[in-house]
């Protein structure tokens, strides 16, 4: 049943046992999920309901605690509300479940152990809420596994892989704590997505064993949520994602991307050279960190690389010359961080705007106005960033300090004669009245 994108308003309807598909998503129900999914339901009704599209509604209240009346849920997709509280621990009874969105809503708590229960997750996307603690290390065992299929036979094989956790989105939450190691098993991710969180500690060497970001992507077709140990059901998956520097919201396209951002977070260390070896990898996002050290000398091999952004990070050293050889890359930031030099020469990096090199005094060369000198510096002097901001708060202190007394010195001149004066008091508001009588008179 697909009633998406209408107009429908008041509460979400009551859902038959038989119903397999509904699509309410985009439309403007109130109230909350209860009724429609708990009330009048048990555990013993056999519900055929395999995917659930509520998102981009006006819903609201908590998540309902009666998961384990829907376990034949695959597909369960509640982002773009305004729910609030904890993920439910019955949740963790939706063991077939494979993509799970509860993505901007007032979500809040630690994610429940209980779903490491979900074993079949593919996609999870819970960005844009306020969860807190640490990211859980038991998101490292959806893996994908081998299983043998004991009722259901698909495509005439007994034996099965299910492809593990390919979509993790958790931007723009209060996750604190480093990088779980855990999730270096995550062989099938494609898309990793911590942004915008308060998580500290190095980018994990590890990283580069993500086997599915290592070799380019030779697919064309989108993602297809399903499991076969269960049944098969298509789905067209989704998730927002910052690439090439605007926010984009992408649909059958998402199976085709591979990417990784940990940008507005608080990480230190160096950018591992391990990194270097995903050479499948579509777009990189480190911004807004406290990263050290250089840019690794291998980038030249991520020739699938399409969006670089290091900017606002504390990294030194030259660019690679290496940078200038990757063919796709189309949007690239290195501004405001440490880097020197002369900007290695070629029509890749010639293309983009000074505005990618901006804040990095000791860079030289074209795209920047500032050409290089014999020693690969700058001909113009390089401002001593200590002296600039020392003027700097010497300036706005005494602009501070001057405030109070200018306003003392305007009351004295104009408010003052004017409060204990009475005649001229008197005469400054008679001014007004006096002005218009006379323009009257010239016009009449």
């Amino acid at each position: 049943m697909h009633l998406a994108s209408n107009n429908f308003t008041g509460s979400l309807p009551h859902i038959s046992s038989g119903v397999t598909e509904l699509d309410l998503s985009n439309n403007l129900f109130r109230g909350s999920l209860s009724p429609m999914l708990c009330q009048g339901r048990t555990n013993k009704e056999e519900n055929q309901l395999q995917s659930l599209n509520v998102s981009g509604n006006l819903l609201s209240g908590e998540l309902p605690n009666c998961w384990m009346n829907w376990k034949e849920l695959t597909v369960l997709k509640l982002g773009n509300n305004n729910l609030k509280g904890h993920i439910p621990i019955s949740m963790g009874s939706l063991m077939w479940l494979g993509s799970l969105h509860l993505h901007n809503n007032h979500l809040s708590g630690d994610v429940p152990v209980a779903l490491k229960n979900c074993s079949s997750l593919m996609v999870v996307n819970l960005s844009e809420n306020e969860f807190t603690g640490n990211i859980p290390i038991w998101m490292g065992n959806f893996n994908g596994k081998f299983g043998k299929m004991n009722e259901f036979i698909v495509h005439d094989q007994e034996i099965i892989y299910e492809l593990g956790l390919m979509v993790l989105v958790l931007h723009s939450n209060k996750f604190n704590g480093s990088i779980p190691l855990e999730l270096c098993h995550l062989h099938s991710l494609q898309i990793l997505d911590l942004g915008n969180n308060n998580l500290s500690g190095t980018i994990p060497r590890c990283f580069g064993n993500f086997s599915s970001m290592i070799k380019p992507s030779n697919t064309t077709s989108p993602f297809s949520i399903h499991n076969e140990n269960h049944f098969a059901i298509g789905s067209m998956d989704s998730a927002t994602l910052v690439m090439k520097g605007v926010v984009y919201e992408y649909h059958n396209t998402l199976g085709l991307l591979t990417g990784i951002d940990l940008s507005r977070n608080k990480l230190s260390g160096g950018i591992p050279e391990e990194l270097t070896g995903l050479q499948g990898l579509i777009f990189l996002n480190l911004s807004y960190n406290h990263l050290q050290g250089k840019i690794p000398v291998k980038i030249g091999a991520m020739t699938s690389l399409e969006s670089l952004d290091l900017s606002m990070n504390r990294i030194s050293g030259v660019i690679p010359q290496g940078l200038a050889t990757i063919s796709f890359l189309s949007h690239l930031n290195l501004s405001y961080n440490n880097l020197s030099g002369k900007i290695p020469s070629g029509t890749q990096l010639l293309g983009f705007s000074p505005f990618s090199f901006i804040g990095n005094p000791e860079l030289c060369g074209a795209p920047l106005t500032d050409d290089c000198g014999e020693a690969g510096k700058p001909k113009s002097p390089i401002p001593d960033n200590d002296d600039t901001e020392d003027s700097g708060w010497i300036d706005m202190k005494w602009f501070y300090l001057g405030m109070p007394w200018g306003f003392v010195v305007g009351f004295c001149a104009i408010l003052a004669p004017l409060t204990f004066n009475r005649a001229w008091r008197h005469a400054y508001v008679q001014f007004p009245d006096e002005m218009k009588n006379k323009l009257l008179g010239w016009f009449l």
